[in-house]
């Protein structure tokens, strides 16, 4: 049997307004001081992707409108609501405030692997929030003392970290 791939116009993709105004999945992700535009805009695409509610864009993270930008997320910037914080801190206290159970993604003493991860929603409608690090630092040692909890996404070959755009 040969698969034939499907065309556009068959998968019954939304248009960019039925997303805006569609049910998303209670989730933010926050980007704490990301450097690369080309990262952003992956970002933004992964979010659009899984109908992510939101993306907290914090510190010297860029925001759309930007051609880096929109080179990778190719319009999701348009479609996926975003907001800008000066800090991080900030925008974890704002989640707090509102609910969101909020994770940093980073390598921490007493992180939770991600292969072991088992969300147990303490409400009927659990909210959460994923801190995505900088390039080179990682999430922020402040940000991660305001968080919740950590996720490790376990490595097994000779690099200690992913690309941010990977592990979104």
């Amino acid at each position: 049997m040969k698969n034939r791939k499907l065309k556009i116009e068959e998968m019954g993709r939304m248009n960019p307004e039925e997303l805006r105004s569609s049910e998303k999945m209670p989730l933010i992700v926050v980007l704490d001081d990301v450097r690369s535009m080309y990262n952003v805009g992956s970002v933004f695409r992964t979010a659009d992707a899984f109908r992510v509610e939101a993306i907290y864009l914090c510190g010297i993270t860029a925001q759309p409108p930007h051609p880096e930008i929109h080179k990778t997320a190719l319009g999701a910037e348009d479609t996926v609501a975003w907001k800008h914080f000066d800090t991080t801190l900030e925008a974890v206290e704002e989640l707090k405030k509102k609910g969101y159970t909020v994770f940093s993604i980073e390598q921490c003493e007493g992180s939770t692997l991600l292969s072991t991860l088992n969300l147990q929603p303490s409400t009927l409608n659990p909210k959460y929030a994923l801190i995505l690090g900088n390039e080179v630092k990682g999430v922020h040692q402040e940000v991660v003392d305001a968080s919740d909890g950590c996720i490790e996404i376990p490595q097994f070959g000779t690099k200690h970290s992913l690309n941010v755009s990977t592990t979104a």
